[in-house]
């Protein structure tokens, strides 16, 4: 097996990036709300502080800044990918070796992780995963996709709800 290095600092903030395995499916956004209550139910036993997320047909992005003392993310996201997988119908294609193993053919195996260094590198994430509806074409102002915490950013005043109406300058700030 794999030995991944991962930073884990208790108590700190990380961003996440965690992908379908058909990364041409939309079971994220028509799942939403089996997804919603997969993450309340491992936040009611697992806690871990939402500081942004954006949940897109394939694939999602989050910042969490979890307990002090704790730096075990994997768990959680352990818990929230099987928990979703097992409230689906097995209608996904597996591998011989997920058969083998009883595993299922949603998630791709791993995800992104990235430890929040600074404000600089916080504000940089934060506003990544909320242009990114913008970035993959899915709507033409932030305001219209439905699953992102841009609306809550909004209202505390974080942004302006005209956010990034020009695309063309976003794109040098957020791109990949």
């Amino acid at each position: 097996m794999s030995n991944y290095r991962r930073a884990r600092v208790p108590g700190a903030t990380y961003f996440f990036t965690v992908n379908l395995r058909d990364r041409s499916s939309d079971l994220l956004i028509r799942e939403i709300a089996l997804l919603r209550e997969t993450v309340r139910a491992t936040r009611a036993r697992h806690p871990f502080h939402i500081d942004a997320w954006v949940v897109l047909p394939e694939h999602m992005h989050c910042l969490w800044t979890l307990p002090p003392g704790d730096a075990d993310f994997s768990l959680r996201w352990k818990v929230i990918k099987s928990a979703f997988a097992k409230r689906l119908p097995p209608i996904e294609s597996r591998t011989a070796t997920q058969h083998k193993r009883g595993e299922r053919g949603i998630w791709q195996r791993r995800y992104w992780e990235h430890l929040i260094r600074d404000e600089q590198d916080y504000q940089r994430h934060f506003d990544y995963i909320h242009y990114n509806p913008l970035k993959h074409g899915h709507v033409e102002r932030l305001g219209d996709w439905p699953y992102s915490s841009f609306h809550r950013a909004v209202a505390m005043g974080v942004y302006t709800e005209d956010w990034c109406a020009e695309p063309e300058q976003a794109d040098s700030a957020y791109g990949e």
